[in-house]
């Protein structure tokens, strides 16, 4: 398993950081965990092909998380001319929040009568199913969003990749985590109790109950960023824009 870290920044890009997006590489495809709205823009600087991807699997339907699926589907249909089928996977209440996302940015674009097939596939909250290949596991989380907001852990068969979303610290992290070959895990702000997110300080006495090989911080506010040396000498990854991790 192969992951190129495309976006790592919180909602407001602090410290010149993409939206959310991760690009997971197997031998069964490429996913798309989760697909910000400036995620076109990071695929393009990086030189991927928006037509190379087979899938896109959301934690949550907040804007730096979804929000650059309209740019995606339209530049598929009018400039890459895609012919290949394309699956989107998420929450409950994906298909709607995408049209409506859909016809707010770009009017009567539902309409379209695409060139290729797409469909949203909405995965119910606490269980397991397979996306191309692929084992997709999910759990609530503590994030408001409009919609069910969740934790992922995604399987090709030899490694697991787990990611938390937006979340405060809930106990279903921790299945979630155990004996992931990589946990990415937000830690929005370095201390206090923001509402739906993880900081600094709550995280790090937690750290020994998520039993992930490798545990990687991501979604960082300038504060956070400001103190990484910290997480750094717990054993933490740091998330990079840019940055590729084989495991």
């Amino acid at each position: 398993m192969r992951l190129t870290i495309l976006g790592s920044g919180d909602a407001f890009g602090s410290g010149g950081r993409f939206n959310t997006c991760f690009l997971l590489e197997t031998a069964k495809g490429k996913l798309l965990v989760d697909f910000g709205a400036s995620s076109p823009v990071a695929l393009k600087a990086r030189q991927i092909e928006l037509d190379s991807i087979d899938g896109i699997v959301l934690s949550h339907l907040h804007g730096d998380h979804f929000g650059g699926l309209p740019f995606l589907l339209l530049d598929a249909q009018f400039l890459t001319c895609r012919s290949r089928p394309l699956l989107i996977a998420g929450p409950p209440g994906t298909r709607a929040r995408l049209d409506e996302l859909m016809e707010a940015f770009f009017p009567l674009s539902t309409l379209n009568k695409w060139h290729f097939s797409w469909e949203a596939v909405e995965i119910d909250v606490g269980s397991s199913t397979e996306i191309l290949g692929h084992s997709l596991a999910t759990a609530e989380v503590v994030h408001f969003s409009g919609a069910p907001s969740t934790a992922l852990r995604i399987c090709d068969g030899e490694k697991v990749f787990a990611y938390s979303g937006d979340t405060e610290w809930v106990e279903t992290l921790v299945p979630i985590a155990n004996d992931a070959d990589l946990l990415i895990i937000e830690c929005f702000k370095y201390d206090g109790h923001p509402g739906g997110h993880l900081t600094w300080e709550i995280l790090k006495p937690r750290l020994k109950e998520l039993r992930a090989r490798r545990i990687m911080l991501t979604h960082m506010s300038p504060d956070m960023l400001d103190r990484l040396d910290e997480a750094r000498a717990a054993g933490l990854l740091v998330a990079e824009d840019g940055a590729v991790i084989e495991f």
